[in-house]
């Protein structure tokens, strides 16, 4: 294979330890250890006068280089118009967006600065693997350039139906660039139809049984390729992380009580209030569960310059106090609400412990907690997971008992369903979950898109 070069928003450097990187960094490293090749992005700093010339590491065969931006691109590229326009739109929030032309010509701005700078990176036969939605247009800017390179793009995130994409000013520009790309892919066959209908309707493009689509003078392909985890290292970690000194502590603290998970960044995306609105009333209308069930919801800050982030922590604070100051008793307090993030052997032992997973977002491209949920579970003794009907997930998930997070006492009958659930009905759910996290690893995942890109 020629050598791969991906692109993505943050770069795992090689100063970075995987133990604390993501499932994706962790994959995409394995992938360019595996081909060799190049991995390209931003540094994470803000300098007030940025250099084209980038900064180099070397490892193995892998090499990285990183850019810096400015404070006005940061503010522009990444705050406004990536995380408080694109980010709310493809999360169906269209209350949320605050659009300014400024930042969508930052946007476009820092994508050809990359564009500009990755040219000068790349060799005649590399293969270029784009990822996110923070870097849509770059392709069509790298084309303008002159490079005919094979380039793919996977959006991590949901695809708005048409209608909500139209909403957006600008957005004709941007499924433009979109197909720039020779191989545009997503979570799902949801998301991918929801492209393909924007370019048979709004485009009057054209497109095949296969994925085939023309438009905008363009040929391109687009295909669902769902990410996976890497299930049996998971599962490995796990079964370890039942016996460290965390786990047991985490045990002793709990005593006989049951507990509900929670793990997501904090976003308003996650569905983090309904889920505390809906464990509150499971304790009003089930008191039998008082004393006997923790909810622990971890939930480390991201985006906090962002002003509805600071909303969203303010609303949990108060969630949090409001539930334990109801039903909390001197030995017991029904939530912990954990601002801080946590290493995945640390998770995997929250996991493992877990009696229910809770994992209801209002929408999300797929959910990689409710996965790692799944593998981490003694087979003998799985937990349940409770899955939001608008995560991903939910296409592969078909053992988890799936909710509305817009109905709190739905997710609360769910939630005292699970948590009485017999341990056979336990057992098959888990096996069925399972199975699919076997046959779908996030290795699978590479391999099938990269296939089907040089393909």
């Amino acid at each position: 294979m020629a050598r791969l070069v991906i692109v993505s928003n943050r770069v795992s450097m090689p100063r970075e330890r995987l133990s604390r990187a993501g499932g994706l960094a962790v994959a995409l490293r394995e992938a360019l250890n595996q081909y060799g090749g190049l991995w390209f992005g931003w540094s994470g700093e803000t300098v007030a006068e940025p250099s084209n010339e980038p900064r180099r590491a070397r490892q193995g065969k892998v090499d990285f280089a990183v850019i810096d931006l400015s404070p006005e691109e940061h503010q522009q590229f990444y705050l406004e118009f990536a995380n408080s326009i694109l980010w709310p739109l493809c999360h169906y929030r269209l209350g949320l967006i605050d659009f300014r032309r400024a930042a969508w010509d930052g946007y476009l701005a820092v994508n050809d600065r990359f564009a500009e700078v990755l040219s000068k990176l790349l060799r005649p036969d590399d293969i270029v693997w784009v990822h996110d939605y923070h870097f849509i247009p770059l392709a069509a800017a790298l084309r303008r350039r002159g490079l005919a390179n094979k380039i793919g793009f996977f959006l991590h995130i949901p695809f708005p139906a048409p209608e909500v994409l139209a909403a957006l000013p600008g957005h004709e520009r941007l499924v433009r660039d979109l197909c720039a790309y020779d191989l545009v892919g997503f979570q799902t066959k949801t998301d991918m139809r929801a492209l393909t209908e924007y370019i048979l309707h709004e485009a009057n493009g054209q497109v095949g049984d296969d994925g085939h689509v023309l438009a905008f003078g363009r040929s391109l392909r687009v295909g669902a390729f769902p990410i996976g985890i890497d299930t049996e290292d998971f599962a490995r970690l796990g079964e370890q992380a039942q016996n460290s000194l965390d786990a047991q502590r985490l045990r002793d603290s709990l005593g006989d009580r049951k507990l509900v998970l929670g793990v997501d960044r904090l976003d308003y995306s996650k569905g983090i209030p309904q889920r505390f609105d809906a464990f509150y009333n499971m304790l009003s209308k089930h008191p039998e569960w008082r004393g006997k069930v923790t909810f622990m919801q971890i939930a480390p800050i991201s985006r906090g310059e962002v002003t509805q982030y600071r909303k969203l922590r303010g609303e949990l604070d108060a969630l949090t106090g409001r539930i334990n100051g109801k039903f909390a008793e001197f030995d017991w307090a029904p939530v912990r609400y954990l601002n801080k993030s946590f290493p995945r052997n640390q998770l995997a032992a929250f996991y493992r412990i877990a009696a229910v997973g809770l994992v209801t977002p209002l929408r999300d491209g797929m959910n990689l907690v409710a996965k790692e949920y799944v593998a981490a579970q003694n087979p003998e003794d799985p937990g349940v997971l409770i899955l939001s009907r608008f995560a991903g997930a939910v296409r592969e998930m078909g053992g988890a008992v799936i909710v509305n997070p817009y109905d709190p006492e739905q997710v609360a009958e769910a939630l005292v369903r699970a948590l009485s659930m017999p341990l056979d009905e336990r057992r098959q759910r888990w096996q069925y979950n399972m199975d699919v996290l076997r046959a779908n690893t996030i290795t699978h995942w590479r391999e099938s898109f990269l296939k089907a890109l040089q393909a």
